[in-house]
């Protein structure tokens, strides 16, 4: 079975959707440009840019949008062929972009030609296609949105329709005040559909210095309402929710935020330097972790990255996989749940105290360094 050797956060520059959600972040913060941009370069080359060799191993790349994921350009070419250089590959979806959905699985479960040049992809039968077994995606439940446009049953069929190609998937939902009323329903539309319960996401509201859970109820209350989805997702969220870290922390190194169209690589998301990694793919790439001086207020996809180990120490008893799959509706097949149920120190190294100490003294310098040295001057001229 394969082992994880580095996580990738990727983003990919759409602001276009075909849903308007209250709660949406890129809303809130008036992002919401409708635009529809392309990738830079060609699936060959980010596969050559991000291949095993280069990586260190078999990683795991989760791609979103900041509109809907499957509207991208090359997409599906670009999944295709991280998927055959063999990786696995997340993908945050809607769920409703049925011919997004119907390329990707064409691509993956026949031979196909990839911007020109042929790509050897199995053409196996459901469920044994190693192609297949590497996807997974991630549904966001948009309940009342897609109520509100007829697009219920679409999803479920979007949904099966993966499920039968032989990915994985989990079914998320944000914990969203328009719900409360409606959330046995929500249930039962779950359960006939997809076997289990939706994982909650908490909803936030993010305001300038501060982060808030978007909710006109106190946390507890909000917390009671997320407790009857029995969601390891939504407890583990919130367990983590504006905690700020201080321990010494490998991203960087274990983990990378990815823009995965032009190839700005960051640290994390509290990174303020990006390098590009595309454009000498012979150059090695400068993985060093992050260290202790995490900038966010809090681990915002602490699901993503604690839950894979980043911070070796903490949450030795929680996996990726075992926050989202339900082990009682079989939403992750046998290789992906054995995979995503690993975590990022069995394939990488710690550092030795004397490597933590020096980067905890030099990374200020490099986030701030400028600033630093102006102030170090100002200083000493007074």
């Amino acid at each position: 079975m394969d082992k994880i050797r580095r996580f990738f956060e990727c983003f990919v520059p759409i602001t276009a959707c075909n849903l308007r959600c209250d709660y949406c972040y890129v809303i809130q913060e008036k992002r919401k440009l409708g635009q529809v941009a392309g990738f830079t370069y060609s699936p060959e080359h980010i596969a050559m840019a991000l291949s095993k060799e280069r990586l260190g191993g078999v990683c795991y790349f989760s791609i979103c949008g900041a509109g809907e994921t499957l509207m991208m350009p090359g997409l599906s070419e670009v999944v295709a062929a991280l998927l055959q250089e063999g990786h696995y590959v997340n993908i945050t979806t809607n769920g409703t972009f049925t011919s997004g959905f119907r390329k990707l699985l064409n691509i993956i479960t026949t031979p196909a030609v990839c911007q020109g040049s042929p790509v050897a992809i199995p053409s196996a039968v459901t469920g044994t296609n190693p192609l297949s077994n590497h996807l997974h995606f991630a549904f966001s439940l948009h309940f009342l949105e897609l109520e509100r446009k007829g697009l219920l049953g679409r999803f479920a069929e979007n949904v099966n329709s993966i499920r039968v190609a032989g990915c994985s998937f989990v079914i998320q939902m944000n914990l969203y005040d328009g719900y409360a009323e409606r959330l046995d329903e929500i249930k039962r539309y779950c359960m006939d559909n997809f076997g289990a319960y939706p994982q909650l996401a908490a909803t936030r509201l993010e305001l300038g210095n501060r982060i808030e859970l978007h909710t006109r109820h106190t946390e507890k209350e909000y917390r009671d309402m997320g407790g009857t989805f029995n969601s390891p997702l939504f407890d583990f969220t919130m367990r983590n929710f504006n905690v700020r870290r201080h321990e010494f922390c490998y991203a960087g190194d274990w983990s990378a935020c990815l823009e995965l169209t032009g190839g700005w690589m960051k640290k994390c998301y509290g990174d303020r330097k990006a390098v590009n990694i595309y454009d000498d793919i012979d150059k090695p790439i400068p993985f060093e972790a992050f260290g202790s001086h995490c900038r966010s207020l809090y681990c915002v996809n602490s699901s993503h990255f604690l839950s894979l180990g980043v911070i070796p120490e903490l949450y030795r008893d929680v996996s990726y996989a075992g926050l989202r799959n339900r082990e009682e509706a079989h939403w992750y097949n046998d290789e992906m749940r054995e995979f995503l149920s690993g975590k990022l120190v069995e394939t990488n190294s710690l550092y030795p105290v004397w490597r933590r100490m020096w980067i905890d003294i030099k990374e200020p310098f490099r986030l701030y360094g400028t600033r630093l040295r102006n102030k170090i001057k100002r200083m000493l001229k007074k």
